[in-house]
This record gives C-alpha cells, sequence and structure tokens, in this order.
C-alpha cells in the first residue's frame, strides 16, 4: 500500500500558496458512521505514530481516545474553538463522521490521508440504536422503539444520511485515489487483526520493520487497541468525555464490538429486509460485508 508524499498529486490537481498553506494544517483523518470502531481505529493508529510511548504506559490507559483524537463535528456544533493543528505534534489525527461528499474542499485539496472504517449495515443499525437510546436517558424528548428506529434506517433516515450513501462515497474514494483513502470493514480487522494493522501502519507511512515485528510490537498494539482491553479500562467504564460544556459518559462508547450481534435483537423479517435493501443498493460495485464469523 502506498502512502502520500509531497509529489503525489492531491484530489483537487490545482495548486497554490494559499492552499498550500491551508493544505498542511490536515495531516490524518479517520472518518465512520456514528458507533463504528473508530475509538480502536484511532489506538491503533496513534500507538505506531507515537512511538515514544511504550504500550504499558501509553497515555490511552487512562484517557479516553475520544478524547486524545479530535472529533471535528463536536467542536462546530458546539461552537467551541477547534483545536489548532499547527500546535499539535504530527502526526496530526482527527476523527469525523461527514460523508466523503461533505468533507471541506480544504481537506480534499490537502495531503492528508483519509482512513474510513465501517461495519454491516444490521451491527451497525443496532449498536447506534442503543447508543442513541443512552444519550437519549439525558433527553427530554420520547426516544423512538426499536422498530420505529428500524423503518426510519431503512429508509436512510440516518444520522449523516442514508447508511448506504456514506459507504459508497468513501468506497468510490478507495478506488480511485487509493493512495489518499483507505477503506475498511471492521469485520475483517477481527478476522486478521495482525494483517490490518500492518496494512493501516504501511498506509499512514508508519510501517512495522522486521526487527520490530520479531520483537512482538504488533501483538502488543493489538493488546492495547483490542475491545476486551479498552471495554475494561477504568476510564472507559467509569470515565466522561468532556468537550466544551458537553459531557458525557464514556461507557456508551464500548458496548459489545461482536459481530453478529444483530442475530440478538433483529427478526429474520427485519434482517432479511435490510439485507434486500444492502444487495440494491450496492449492486455493481464490489462491495460485501460479512455479517456473521460463524463457520
Amino acid at each position: 500500500m502506498a502512502t502520500v508524499s509531497s509529489s503525489q498529486k492531491p484530489l483537487d490537481d490545482e495548486e497554490d500558496d494559499g492552499k498550500e498553506r491551508t493544505c498542511k494544517r490536515y495531516s490524518e483523518i479517520i472518518s465512520t458512521l456514528p458507533k463504528e470502531k473508530a475509538g480502536q481505529l484511532s489506538i491503533c493508529i496513534s500507538t505506531r505514530a507515537f512511538g515514544q510511548y511504550d504500550c504499558s504506559t501509553h497515555p490511552l490507559l487512562t484517557t479516553s481516545p475520544h478524547e486524545l483524537v479530535p472529533f471535528s463535528e463536536i467542536f462546530f456544533h458546539l461552537n467551541i474553538p477547534f483545536p489548532n493543528p499547527d500546535t499539535l505534534s504530527p502526526p496530526q489525527i482527527f476523527h469525523t463522521h461527514l460523508p466523503f461528499t461533505s468533507l471541506s474542499q480544504s481537506v480534499l485539496d490537502s495531503q492528508c490521508r483519509i482512513v474510513y472504517v465501517c461495519r454491516n449495515p444490521k451491527d451497525t443499525f443496532v449498536s447506534l440504536f442503543h447508543f442513541l437510546q443512552k444519550k437519549e436517558e439525558e433527553n427530554p424528548r420520547e426516544p423512538l422503539s426499536f422498530e420505529e428506529a428500524f423503518e426510519q434506517f431503512c429508509k436512510g433516515v440516518s444520522v449523516y444520511g442514508p447508511f448506504w450513501d456514506h459507504v459508497l462515497g468513501y468506497w468510490k474514494a478507495s478506488l480511485e485515489w487509493p493512495e489518499r483513502v483507505l477503506f475498511l470493514k471492521y469485520e475483517d480487522m477481527k478476522v486478521d487483526s495482525s494483517f490490518h494493522l500492518k496494512r493501516l501502519a504501511e498506509f499512514m507511512g508508519y510501517a512495522f520493520s522486521l526487527e520490530e515485528e520479531k520483537q512482538g510490537l504488533v501483538k502488543e498494539i493489538l493488546k492495547l487497541c483490542s475491545f476486551e482491553n479498552q471495554s475494561n479500562l477504568r476510564v472507559n467504564k467509569t470515565g466522561r468525555f468532556r468537550v466544551g460544556h458537553m459531557s458525557m459518559e464514556n461507557n456508551p462508547f464500548f458496548r459489545k464490538g461482536e459481530v453478529g450481534d444483530w442475530k440478538n435483537h433483529l427478526t429474520a423479517e427485519m434482517a432479511e429486509r435490510l439485507d434486500r435493501i444492502t444487495g440494491q443498493k450496492l449492486n455493481g460495485y464490489d462491495l460485501r460485508f460479512l455479517d456473521t464469523l460463524d463457520k
């Protein structure tokens, strides 16, 4: 997998001094739909990139990944100053839920690399529903029932737009600009975590050396980044995520992380309907999802 260098063309061929200065404000972007596993992905990237940290003393053991990797929309939503990228040590990593078509022109014109992670639509819906239910506990509005929320999801009424449009936007971009956009599926990462961590590290420009692999660094990072480890850390079980005047518990970000949990929530009719819609929406794009790891 190639990495982006200054000699490679950006997504937009037009360049000038003003744009060049703007481009340097962006380094790496992680994009997902809400409740897809960006937290662990952020950990993998930052742990590999910030080589000065030992896994046994890494800040991610005591700080939520959602605090260490700025989530761009929260700052705009709360109308508070966004962290100045010029003051951050490289690599500068940011997280967003925005569709590819909604990324700002300055991002598209930049030399930043974009990592997109998604998961199968059935687990996406179930995970998102439970996360929003947890948030609604602090909201006086009556939350949607599971059936109502499912109906909305099937119609494409969802946070950040229809699931299928969101996924296809980054899928097409990854095919057109593979040196700039890396498309990952959560299920694939679960099946072969080591392979995809090394693929991710190479894409980001931090490939593992043979010596590092022999020393077990890949396994150390995977252990630190694992859902089991992260979900059992005190900071993620009892801590709170704070930005400006907004505060929420960390534990809703770590629910199960299982592939195929949808089977415990969707009826056979619901699953068939979502499969049918997904087949229609993704037809012709050579994009498929595993919805179970059962052999």
